[in-house]
């Protein structure tokens, strides 16, 4: 059963067209990896998916609600929670801060502050430092604690290893990998094209805001993948 579907999904910035008329249905506990390289339109997309971006066209279907028009805030009511690019925490705030503000706004159920707290447990003991004072892979747990907070039933995860040490970047998917394996519906933008393929159920590739490439990843190889996003297959 599809939890989210796309139809025909349009979005600009400003007379730039960053997604191109997208239909994509993305199924209830599968994890999707969106892979494509910088400039493809897959922060764009995700942003949309979530609300913090506006549509130009097209329709975003949610459990069989169309959430279109809705605010990203009530998105996450509903049950999208994104996790951006950037991490974007409150810098002069506390792990423990921006977990509670996000827990707040969120929806009730599994996921509570010692649940994130154990599923990451670096953040234990750093739960009273600021955000500001975090390493890159320290801020990126806390970004994605803060978006399980919100107990979503689908989460959208933006460039998960960008900007990180590739031990860092170990320790976060070693944290994931157990959300991966559960019933969690998860939508993953990732550039690493061996990573992405290895916890997805699905692989979409994007290029020039528009899908080029989908298949199951164990049915993908790397050379289809390759092509795709480097845009050797229309050629």
């Amino acid at each position: 059963m599809s939890l989210l579907e796309l139809e025909q999904l349009d979005a600009r910035h400003g007379l730039l067209q960053a997604v191109r008329d997208v239909s994509l249905a993305v199924e209830a506990g599968e994890t999707l990896a969106l892979v494509g390289a910088n400039g493809a339109g897959k922060t764009t997309l995700l942003r949309t998916i979530a609300g913090a971006h506006r549509p130009s066209g097209g329709r975003i279907v949610f459990d069989s609600r169309d959430v279109t028009r809705l605010s990203a805030h009530e998105r996450v009511r509903l049950g999208i929670s994104l996790v951006p690019e950037g991490r974007r925490l409150f810098p002069e705030l506390t792990v423990e801060e921006n977990l509670r503000i996000s827990a707040a706004a969120g929806r009730t159920g599994r996921w509570t502050l010692d649940e994130v707290l154990e599923t990451f447990p670096l953040l234990a003991p750093l739960r009273h430092t600021t955000a500001k004072s975090l390493s890159g892979g320290e801020q990126q747990a806390t970004a994605i604690a803060r978006a399980l907070l919100t107990n979503p039933r689908l989460l959208l995860l933006d460039e998960v290893s960008l900007g990180l040490a590739p031990i860092a970047v170990e320790g976060v998917y070693a944290a994931l990998r157990p959300l991966f394996e559960s019933d969690a519906t998860v939508v993953l933008v990732e550039q690493d094209l061996s990573r992405a393929p290895s916890v997805a159920t699905r692989v979409v590739c994007m290029l020039e805001g528009r899908l080029v490439l989908a298949g199951a990843a164990g049915e993908l190889t790397r050379e289809q993948v390759t092509d795709a996003y480097f845009g050797l297959a229309r050629a």
